[in-house]
């Protein structure tokens, strides 16, 4: 084994300098560098036939270990090769953690602080954002689609702390949501009516819940015509439409400028001809632009956190006032019932599984600072079963041709 990791290393070593020479950037002319690689543990391998050398083992093995070492993410390219597994995170260079069916477990990988360092610094390459005592804090979209967050000292206690949320695509339409039994047939088919209707929709729930891909789902309803616009933190979003425009957040410079918030990009979607506004989540004063956008006549969706559907609405209305101290309930709260059409809230579950767990509808009216909510779809007996509420803007169903009784009196095969 010892002989083993040796040959390895030192074809790691080669390809190294290899790579030096030729000019390769391994983030971007990764077929090339396999190549390189695959040349390199060949030539090595029939010169260890000879002797003097060390062997080599399985010539893929070591050509898998040395591309995770000079192109990948060296100890962590395990995890993202895993298609099982849908986080890693790093807690301490001793404690490295991921999360397999929504099930976290403790890995038996160990790195050294320097290691943890340089594998930051290689992911953040390619992103163009950085993180140093200036801006002790990090988000950014790795190559793969999967984000990345990282906190260091002395905002961490002691360790660097990094979090990769892997872009794992189990479901691209709501139809696929029914296959995985996060959502019933018939509670699919009438979002998706209320998404191809053009009715505003905001999905809830806790980290890690599915709400990113939820979104997505729900996206995959919009009518192929129509224009998407989506403004989010770090790129997340995967709409599988045709005419998509996205923008992301930009961090401060090293000076101190340049910082592109949600809130400007919400109000920069409004001039680039929307048919849809999609707020990757609404944390703060942003939710006030995305509620005059609504309200405007664009259709939106977003996502929030919040524990519930009645939750949510009431976020939504609480959100907004932090945009100033002009800005009171008096506006927000009739606003956000006249705006906010569909509300879906899902959780992890215990087993593993995100489900949705409730789905409300929002019919315009507020008593006081409560909004009024109409149960579309609840759970009951741990399955999610037709209450007796009906949504909000029936006319816009029957515009785009849907029967909104019809689709909520039909039954589950």
């Amino acid at each position: 084994m010892v002989s083993t990791t040796d040959a390895v290393r030192h074809v790691e070593g080669e390809v190294r300098e290899l790579i030096r020479r030729s000019g390769l950037d391994p983030a971007h002319d990764a077929a090339d560098v396999h190549r390189l690689v695959q040349d390199a543990v060949q030539d090595y391998d029939e010169r260890s036939l000879h002797g003097g050398l060390p062997a080599l083992g399985d010539p893929r093995v070591a050509v898998h270990a040395i591309m995770a070492v000079v192109a990948g993410y060296g100890p962590l390219q395990q995890y993202f090769d895993d298609p099982a597994v849908e986080e890693i995170w790093v807690n301490s260079p001793s404690q490295v953690f991921v999360a397999r069916g929504g099930v976290s477990e403790l890995t038996p990988t160990i790195l050294t602080a320097d290691e943890v360092r340089d594998l930051v610094e290689r992911m953040l390459r390619a992103s163009g954002r950085r993180v140093d005592l200036s801006s002790p804090f990090v988000d950014a979209t790795l190559s793969d689609g999967s984000r990345l967050h990282v906190v260091i000292p002395d905002i961490a206690r002691t360790h660097w702390q990094v979090n990769i949320r892997k872009f794992v695509v189990k479901a691209d339409h709501l139809d696929d949501l029914v296959r995985l039994g996060s959502l019933t047939r018939q509670a699919a088919s009438f979002l998706g009516a209320a998404v191809a209707s053009g009715l505003n929709v905001l999905v809830a729930g806790g980290t890690q819940a599915g709400k990113t891909t939820l979104l997505n789902c729900l996206a995959a309803a919009i009518p192929p015509r129509e224009r998407v616009i989506t403004c989010e933190e770090v790129f997340e979003l995967k709409i599988p439409l045709r005419d998509v425009a996205a923008m992301q957040c930009r961090q401060p410079s090293l000076e101190g400028t340049g910082e592109v918030p949600l809130r400007r990009l919400v109000k920069e979607a409004l001039r680039m001809r929307p048919s849809r506004i999609i707020v990757g989540e609404v944390r703060q004063e942003e939710s006030l632009d995305l509620l005059i956008a609504l309200n405007s006549g664009v259709p939106g969706m977003c996502t929030v956190h919040a524990n519930s559907a009645r939750e949510a609405v009431v976020k939504m209305c609480t959100l907004p006032l932090l945009a100033g101290e002009n800005v009171s309930s008096r506006f927000v709260v009739p606003t956000v019932a006249a705006s906010v059409d569909i509300v879906v809230h899902v959780a992890l579950e215990r087993d593993g599984v995100r489900r949705v767990r409730e789905i409300v509808g929002v019919p315009g009216r507020a008593e006081g600072d409560v909004i009024e909510i109409a149960d579309l779809f609840v759970t009951r007996g741990g399955r999610l079963r037709r209450a007796d509420g009906y949504p909000p803007r029936r006319e816009a169903f029957e515009r785009a041709g849907y029967d909104v009784t019809a689709l909520l009196t039909q039954e589950d095969p």
